[in-house]
C-alpha cells in the first residue's frame, strides 16, 4: 500500500509517485488525495458540495465555478458518481452533481493499490495446444465488449478507453507472434482460412465459442451484443447486422443458427449459437465423432407412427384471442435466462433450461387449435412432431395400452438420435383425456381405462412442450386436467374476426363484382377452417369460367352447403392471418 500511503501523505501532490499517471491537473489531483484520505478513514462516499466547500476558497456561491472540476475526473474515470447508476457521464450536467456523492473507481483504486496502470504481458512463447490459443482470443473478446459498454459512457463502465484499446493491441500483436513460432496448426485458426473468415466474422465466432467454453446462456449469444463487439459506431452497426441475418455465410454454412424467443417488451430477439458439428470439430479437434446429428424430418420418413409438420406460420400471423396469446407469451418466456434464472432459484425448475409446458386446446374444428400449436413451434425454432390420437384403437388390436407407452419412447428416440427438443402434438385426444369408466366391467371398458392410466403415467413424466388438441373439455378426467398446467379455448370467431379472417384468405388478385361486400359474408357464422374452406371450394367453381369473377352469389351458394352439411366442416390445419 506504499503507493497508497505517498499519495494521501504528500503535501505536494505533485510529487506523489503516481502523479504522471493520473494525467490531471494540480487541481484535480488534490480533490483526488482529499477523495482518497477520507476512503481509507472509511467514508466510502463523498458528497461533492463537501469537495468544493472544503478545497475551495469562495465568497457567496463562488464554489460552484469548481463543478468543472468534478466533471472532468468523472470524464478520466477516476471518479464515479453514486446517485444516477446508469447514466452516461455526458449525459449529466454540472448542477445534476452538485447534490450527489462519489467515490473511487476501481481503476483509481488499482493505480494506488499497484502503483501504475501500465499493462505487462507474458513473454512471447508459441502454444502448446489450442486451448492456450483459445484463452488468449477469449480476453481479446472481453476487452473488446469492455470497450464496447465504455463507449456507452455508462458511470459504471467508465475506465479509460485509451487504456482498454492498448491492452488490445498488446494482447492481439501478442496473438499474432505466438501463432508465428508456433510449429502445431491451431485448428481454429485452421478453420478460420477454410471458410475465409474476416475479422469481423472471426469475432462472432470466438465470442460464441467462449460462451459454450463457458457453458452459459451469456451476453454473448445476443444479437445486439454481437454487433456491439464488432462496431465502431451506430452506422456499422446497421451495416454489420447483415453478418447474423439469413443468408449470411455464417447462417448459410450452417456454422451457427439461432433462436427466436419473446423479450421483455413484446418483442422477438435473436439467441446465438454454434451448430453441433462445428463445435466438436474445435472442442475435440483430434477425436472423430462416431454418431453424426441425423435430420428429424429424415428419421420420421422411416417410421409410421408420428407427421412431422413444417411449420409455415409464427404466432404473429394466428388470429387469437388476448387471453389465450397473453398465456402463450408468457409460455414462451421460459426461455429468458432472467426468468429460468428465478425459477430454479425458488425451486419450480430443475437443471432443465428448456421450456416445460403440457397444454390443452379445446374448442370447435376450424377454430385454429392445429395452426396455433405449428405456429408456437417456428416462433420457439423448433420442429414439432404430430400424433392422430384418433388412430390409436386400430393399430394393433388388444394392444392399445403397449401403443400409448410406444408413442412416448418412440418420440424420445427420435429426439435423441436428431439431438433436437420438439413439441409433441396430439390431435384428437378425446379418448385419452374422457373420464374413465367407473366399475367398469367389460373387456372393452378395462383396456380403456388401462389405456388412459398409462396415457395419465406418461403425461406426469414428460419434459418439454406437450400440446393436447380436443373438441370438448366437460367430459375431461379430473385427474388428467390437473396434469395439464393450461387449458386454452378456442372459441368460433365472433363477426368482427369472421370479418378480418375473410379480408385475409380472400384471393389478392383476384377479380370481384361491383358492389362486393365482405361484411355480409362475415355475417354467417362460419369457424376459420370453414371459412377457408368456402374460399377454396368457390375458387374452383370461379376458375373454370371464361370470365372468372367472383360473385356474392358464389360464395353464398357454398356457404350454404357447408352450414348445411351434416358434417361440422373437414379437417382443418387451423386459419392464419
Amino acid at each position: 500500500m506504499k503507493y497508497l500511503i505517498n499519495f494521501i501523505e504528500a503535501k505536494n501532490v505533485t510529487k506523489a509517485k503516481i502523479f504522471p499517471h493520473l494525467k490531471s491537473t494540480r487541481q484535480e489531483a488534490k480533490i483526488l488525495q482529499y477523495i482518497c484520505r477520507r476512503y481509507v478513514k472509511g467514508i466510502e462516499e463523498t458528497a461533492v458540495l463537501d469537495i468544493l466547500q472544503d478545497n475551495f476558497e469562495y465568497e457567496s456561491y463562488d464554489y460552484l465555478n469548481y463543478l468543472l472540476v468534478i466533471k472532468n475526473l468523472m470524464d478520466m474515470g477516476w471518479i464515479v458518481q453514486i446517485s444516477f447508476g446508469q447514466i452516461k457521464v455526458q449525459e449529466v450536467s454540472q448542477l445534476e452533481i452538485l447534490n450527489t456523492s462519489v467515490a473511487p473507481t476501481l481503476s483509481l483504486l488499482r493505480l494506488l493499490e499497484e502503483g501504475s496502470l501500465e499493462i505487462f504481458l507474458p513473454d512471447i512463447k508459441p502454444y502448446t495446444d489450442h486451448l492456450e490459443y483459445l484463452q488468449d482470443q477469449f480476453d481479446v473478446i472481453e476487452l473488446v465488449y469492455k470497450m464496447a459498454t465504455s463507449k456507452q459512457g455508462f458511470l459504471e463502465n467508465s475506465l479509460s478507453e485509451g487504456r482498454l484499446k492498448s491492452k488490445l493491441l498488446l494482447l492481439s500483436g501478442r496473438i499474432i507472434e505466438r501463432l508465428k513460432i508456433t510449429k502445431e496448426p491451431i485448428v481454429v485458426e485452421e478453420f478460420f482460412k477454410e471458410y475465409a473468415f474476416d475479422e469481423k466474422e472471426q469475432r462472432i465466432f470466438l465470442a460464441l465459442l467462449k460462451e459454450e467454453y463457458s457453458g452459459g446462456e451469456g451476453q454473448f449469444r445476443d444479437m445486439n451484443t454481437l454487433i456491439e463487439i464488432i462496431s465502431v459506431d451506430e452506422y456499422d452497426k446497421i451495416r454489420n447486422r447483415s453478418l447474423l441475418e439469413d443468408g449470411s455465410k455464417l447462417i448459410s454454412k450452417n456454422i451457427i443458427d439461432y433462436e427466436e424467443i419473446l423479450n421483455m417488451f413484446g418483442g422477438i430477439s435473436r439467441s446465438f449459437y454454434l451448430q453441433e458439428d462445428i463445435l466438436q470439430r474445435i472442442i475435440h479437434p483430434n477425436k472423430k465423432k462416431e454418431v453424426t446429428k441425423l435430420k428429424l424430418d429424415k428419421l420420421v420418413e422411416e417410421q409410421e407412427l408420428f407427421e412431422y409438420l413444417q411449420p409455415t406460420t409464427n404466432l404473429s400471423d394466428v388470429v387469437l384471442h388476448p387471453k389465450t396469446r397473453e398465456v402463450l407469451n408468457t409460455i414462451i418466456k421460459q426461455v429468458d435466462k432472467d426468468v429460468y434464472a428465478k425459477l430454479k432459484a425458488w425451486g419450480i425448475k430443475d437443471k432443465r433450461k428448456g421450456i416445460d409446458a403440457r397444454i390443452i386446446f379445446y374448442g370447435h374444428p376450424g377454430t385454429g387449435k392445429t395452426m396455433t400449436a405449428i405456429s408456437l413451434a417456428k416462433t420457439l425454432k423448433r420442429p414439432i412432431l404430430s400424433f392422430d390420437c384418433s388412430k390409436i384403437l386400430s393399430m394393433y388390436v388388444g394392444e392399445s395400452e403397449k401403443n400409448v407407452r410406444k408413442i412416448f419412447d418412440d418420440f424420445k428416440t427420435l429426439s435423441k438420435k436428431a439431438k433436437v427438443d420438439p413439441i409433441l402434438l396430439l390431435n384428437e385426444a378425446d379418448q385419452f383425456l374422457s373420464s374413465r369408466t367407473q366399475g367398469a366391467g367389460s373387456s372393452a371398458d378395462k383396456m380403456h381405462n388401462q389405456m388412459q392410466n398409462i396415457f395419465l403415467e406418461q403425461i406426469e413424466q414428460f419434459e418439454g412442450i406437450l400440446i393436447a388438441t380436443t373438441n370438448l373439455l366437460d367430459n375431461i378426467d379430473k385427474a388428467f386436467s390437473r396434469r395439464f398446467n393450461h387449458k386454452l379455448e378456442f372459441k368460433k370467431p365472433g363477426k368482427k374476426q369472421r370479418g378480418r379472417l375473410w379480408h385475409f384468405m380472400l384471393p389478392e388478385n383476384a377479380d370481384y363484382e361491383e358492389g362486393f361486400d365482405v361484411d355480409a359474408l362475415a355475417r354467417h357464422e362460419l369457424t376459420g377452417g370453414q371459412i377457408n374452406l368456402v374460399v377454396r371450394n368457390t375458387a374452383y367453381v370461379v376458375a373454370v369460367r371464361e370470365e372468372s369473377v367472383f360473385s356474392m352469389k358464389d360464395f353464398l351458394n357454398e356457404i350454404e352447403k357447408e352450414l348445411g352439411s351434416s358434417f361440422d366442416g373437414v379437417k382443418s390445419m387451423g386459419f392464419k392471418v
